[in-house]
């Protein structure tokens, strides 16, 4: 498979038309067809469902599969190509960094801010998801850093051990039963309907402090990321077990976080590829950051 025709399906997936992605791409739409029905058999398998007259294109399955896979192909061949077009006079390029929620993140801040008075140039590309959204990029070449809540399975990476740390609560309303507690003791979880992250390794970390098994939660859902979990709770359907300081608890707020008692805090680290080169641009950063750590 050729990078150009990927870039090719690509567009024809986003317009859903042949001719609107032929202009759009400059090329004759025989020629964009042709490229297509090419791809097909390359790959012994249909794409897409070409409708009639002024019927929208669409994909089949195979196609939303490879629509998937060629976006990150471009996106990392793009990466891969503006890493070796540097310019050392004058350094420009691209940073990507992804993180789930913490108030770590402004540690990355500070550092994007420094750099950037003395490389105005360079572009920071940041992603928000979970740990496992993190690292299944960080692996794929997609991004140069992952900042990581911890546990997580450092084999794999370096990785600088942050000085923050965040501290595991309970996400509530205001009027909820357990809201006039200081704390939260593992007693408090045993029958309050429970959101909880969806990262795997939380269950260990969460089991070993309640000194039973996570499974006897009563567990109504997970999330990826606190907002939309925050909403829930605002709601009334649950409370959420979560990182402190990522919802906005000030002014009119109907929610309020408990900490858990003994208290159970996270490391929190940046980290990379091991056998994955830093491009120049990445290798400055990491060295400010340490700096600043």
């Amino acid at each position: 498979m050729e990078i150009r025709v990927l870039k090719y399906f690509l567009t024809v997936a986003q317009e859903e038309s042949i001719s609107k992605a032929a202009d759009s791409l400059h090329i004759t739409q025989p020629t964009l067809s042709r490229q297509l029905m090419d791809l097909e058999k390359e790959l012994k398998t249909k794409l897409l469902i070409r409708g009639k007259r002024n019927k929208k294109i669409t994909l089949t399955d195979d196609g939303k599969l490879l629509k998937a896979r060629a976006q990150e192909i471009v996106e990392l061949s793009n990466k891969t190509e503006a890493e070796f077009l540097v310019d050392e006079k004058n350094l420009s390029g691209d940073i990507y960094i992804g993180g789930g929620e913490t108030e770590a993140i402004r540690i990355v801040a500070k550092t994007m801010k420094e750099l950037s008075k003395i490389y105005p140039n360079i572009k920071y590309h940041l992603y928000s998801g979970n740990g496992e959204d993190v690292r299944e990029k960080l692996d794929k070449g997609l991004l140069d850093f992952g900042l990581f809540i911890e546990p997580i399975d450092k084999k794999e990476y370096g990785f600088i051990q942050l000085k923050e740390k965040d501290r595991w609560g309970l996400l509530m309303r205001k009027d909820s039963l357990l809201a006039d507690k200081e704390f939260i003791e593992p007693n408090d979880m045993k029958k309050i309907p429970i959101l909880t992250s969806r990262q795997y390794l939380v269950k260990n970390l969460i089991s070993g402090w309640l000194g039973y098994d996570f499974e006897k939660l009563n567990i109504v859902g997970s999330y990826n990321l606190l907002y939309n979990a925050s909403i829930m709770v605002d709601e009334g359907f649950c409370y959420a077990l979560c990182i402190d300081k990522l919802i906005n608890l000030t002014g009119d707020s109907k929610l309020c976080f408990k900490p858990l008692k003994p208290s159970l805090e996270a490391g929190i680290l940046i980290a990379w590829k091991k056998n994955q080169p830093l491009s120049k641009c990445a290798k400055l950063f990491l060295e400010k950051i340490q700096k600043n750590i």
